[in-house]
Order: structure tokens, then C-alpha cells, then sequence
């Protein structure tokens, strides 16, 4: 048998193994008790993918919620959501901005999260168009609004969401930029709300959602960072923005991206954040067999990590992954821009060893790491906002030369 021939069988009968391995190792999901118990809980303590939602709102959403159906799910939540609409519409119309901004707000949250983590169903599809136009309601009263740019891209469009603040929208002077991408279950418009810490800093946000989810407009693949390259050469192009002091942070999937434009890209970056995000072992068959049976995952992980790729199945997944690897591309050990790398040593989505693999390659890095900490370096003492509140946006504002 030639040696090309046996090298295709034997990666083939080691996918089907893997696959197998998989599927055995993958534990079953959460029965639909579980699932509504542990929603409950997250909402409770304020805590991810529930960040933001009432308890009272999530309890009544849970209590027409009865099996795992992706419509069922996706209509308890857009009824709760659909009322917050309603009074954001009323007071609007009566004048009363801020409380009409808050009912947006709300209703955006939950239109979101009745499409979590991917709209892989008609009711989430809808529920995510919802969600988007409760999203615009909320941010046409922010002060300043972000302005929505379609830049054209390979007969599509990629669409973002620029925002300046008030010096830059007036031609005052240029301003930094800070370059958010969504991640595997968050969208850009999650970015633009926290997005805040940065305008009061002076700090411009420009925010997208990652390759395979969201507006993006293609899945994500080995050169699918060139929509950034695209959306990078339009920020060139904005005299509003000082295109040499323009900084990438990504969290969680989108991280991946961050740290291969901080490598591709690093003439035209200050710095790059990357936080929980995959670089080589993630990608690797063997860590997404025990990863997809996590319980730090509300529900639906492989279904939401497949979507990125258009993978149809697990054993296609699985032979996808290994070829997005950075080192399989031969970038880990090229220069980069300034980089910081967060996890948390318990991260059982993407290991932290992706993390010390990049530390230790290509130039030197900063990196803060929470032992007790999960995925993204959450835990209770370190949630996501003082995380990001207390160690990447001031690391952010230090390289951008404003203190902290």
C-alpha cells in the first residue's frame, strides 16, 4: 500500500476514533430541570450569559419553558422581552428618553439571550432580528450614538458599529481606537455597551462580530482575519482616528483573532488584548473531546461552536479545528504586537495552556492569570466586569499612553 494511501487511512480511522471518543466522553446535556435550576442561578449572581438580566424577568421567562425545543425557549423570553419593547415605544413617544433607553436596553438583553448562543432555529432567528432592532432604539439616545458603517467586502459588507466620542465627532482632534470583536455567543452590540469605560477615556470603540456568527459576513476559516485587515484599512481612511494608536482586544473565541492580527497585523496595532482565547490546543481533537462536555457551558456548546465553521457534524468539527491552529500556520513564534494574555487556570472551554504556548513564543508578552479563575479568568471574587474594569482596561489606556 504507497504511504500517502496508509497516511489517509490511518487520519481517518483516528478522526473516527476521536469522534467516538467524543461522543462518549461528551456528557449528556442538561435535562430541562437542570437546565432551568442553573439559569436561575447564573441570573441570581449576576453572572455570564445572564449578565445584566433581572431575576424576576428570568424567572417568569423559565416558567413557560418546558422542554429543550430551540422555539420554545426562544418565545418565553422574547414575551418578556416584548414588553420591555413596548414601554421603551411608550416612552419614547411621551418623551421620556431615559426610561425609554432603559426599556430598550432590557429588551435587547433578552431578545439576545433568546437567541443564545447561536439563532439555529426560526423562533432564534427572529428573536436575534428583534434583538438587533431593540439594540438601535437603545443606542440612537446614547450620548454620542454609534454611527453604523457598512464598509463593502467580497460582495458582501462588513457591518460595524463606530463610536466616537464628542472631541472627535466635533473635528476636534484624532482619537485612539479600540478594536472589539464579539466572541462565540456575544455580538458586537454586548461590546459597544461596555464600550463605555473607553469614550470616557477619550477612547474611540469599533466593534464586529466574529468570522461564522452574527452580521459577519463569512464563517470563520484559516484566512477569514482578512475582514479585520479590510475593516483596519477603513479605519485609515476616518480622520477622526489616530490609525497609530489603535488597539485589538478579543475575548473567549474572538481572542483567537485578536492574537493572529496582533501577529499579522502588528505594524498597524498598538496592542492587542487577548483574553480566553484559543491558540493551538483548543483547536486540537483531544481537548475538544472533554471540552464540549463541560458544565461551565449553560447549554448547546458544540452546536454554537460547529456554527462558526458551517461544520454539519462531529466528526467534520473535529477534522476542521487542527488546521486553525497558529502554530500549524507557523505564527506563533513570529513578532507580534504588545500583547496581554488572560485566563483562568481552571478554564475547561479553552485550556490555559494556549495561553502560556503563546507567552512563551515570538516576542515577549504580559500576561494575568487567575489560579482559582475560569474561563475568560471569571470567578466569583474576579467576575467578568472587574476584570475587565480593574486589569484590561487599564492596560489598555497605559498603551495608549493616557495612565489609567
Amino acid at each position: 500500500m504507497p504511504g500517502a494511501v496508509r497516511a489517509c487511512l490511518i487520519a481517518a480511522a483516528t478522526l473516527v476514533f476521536l469522534a467516538a471518543a467524543a461522543r462518549a466522553q461528551i456528557a449528556p446535556p442538561r435535562t430541562i430541570d437542570e437546565l432551568k435550576a442553573e439559569t436561575q442561578a447564573r441570573a441570581d449572581r449576576n453572572a455570564y450569559p445572564l449578565t445584566g438580566l433581572k431575576p424576576a424577568d428570568v424567572r417568569e421567562a423559565l416558567a413557560n419553558i418546558r422542554t429543550l425545543d430551540r422555539d420554545e425557549w426562544a418565545a418565553a423570553w422574547s414575551a418578556v422581552a416584548a414588553k420591555y419593547e413596548a414601554d421603551a415605544k411608550a416612552a419614547e413617544a411621551a418623551g421620556r428618553i431615559k426610561e425609554a433607553q432603559e426599556s430598550y436596553l432590557m429588551a435587547w438583553r433578552l431578545y439576545s439571550f433568546a437567541r443564545w448562543p447561536t439563532p439555529n432555529s426560526p423562533g432564534k432567528q427572529t428573536a436575534y432580528e428583534h434583538a438587533l432592532e431593540a439594540f438601535n432604539g437603545y443606542a440612537r439616545h446614547l450620548d454620542p450614538p454609534p454611527e453604523t458603517v457598512r464598509i463593502p467586502f467580497e460582495g458582501k459588507e462588513i457591518v460595524g458599529l463606530l463610536r466616537l466620542p464628542r472631541d472627535a465627532r466635533a473635528g476636534g482632534h484624532a482619537v485612539p481606537l479600540v478594536f472589539t470583536i464579539s466572541a462565540l455567543d456575544s455580538r458586537k452590540e454586548d461590546n459597544v455597551e461596555r464600550g463605555q469605560a473607553f469614550i470616557r477615556r477619550g477612547v474611540a470603540t469599533f466593534s464586529f462580530d466574529m468570522p461564522g456568527t452574527g452580521q459577519a459576513p463569512l464563517k470563520g476559516d484559516v484566512d477569514s482575519e482578512r475582514m479585520f485587515s479590510r475593516a483596519l484599512d477603513y479605519v485609515a481612511t476616518r480622520p477622526e482616528i489616530d490609525a497609530k494608536r489603535v488597539v485589538v482586544q478579543g475575548g473567549s473565541w474572538s481572542g483567537y483573532w485578536a492574537a493572529k492580527l496582533g501577529i499579522l497585523e502588528r505594524d498597524r496595532l498598538k496592542a492587542v488584548v487577548v483574553q480566553g482565547g484559543p491558540i493551538h490546543h483548543y483547536f486540537q481533537p483531544e481537548w475538544q473531546s472533554k471540552a464540549l462536555g463541560t458544565r461551565e457551558y449553560l447549554f448547546d456548546l458544540f452546536p454554537a461552536r460547529a456554527s462558526v465553521y458551517g461544520a454539519g457534524s462531529l466528526e467534520e468539527f473535529l477534522a476542521f479545528g487542527p488546521r486553525m491552529s497558529l502554530k500549524a500556520q507557523g505564527l506563533i513564534d513570529r513578532p507580534s504586537a504588545p500583547m496581554l494574555l488572560v485566563n483562568g487556570d481552571k478554564d475547561t472551554q479553552v485550556p490555559i495552556a494556549d495561553l502560556e504556548l503563546m507567552l512563551h513564543s515570538g516576542t515577549p508578552k504580559e500576561a494575568w492569570v487567575n489560579p482559582g479563575g475560569g474561563h475568560m479568568g471569571r470567578s466569583a471574587e474576579w467576575p467578568d466586569s472587574k476584570i475587565f474594569e480593574k486589569i484590561v482596561a487599564p492596560w489598555i489606556a497605559r498603551q495608549l499612553g493616557l495612565g489609567e
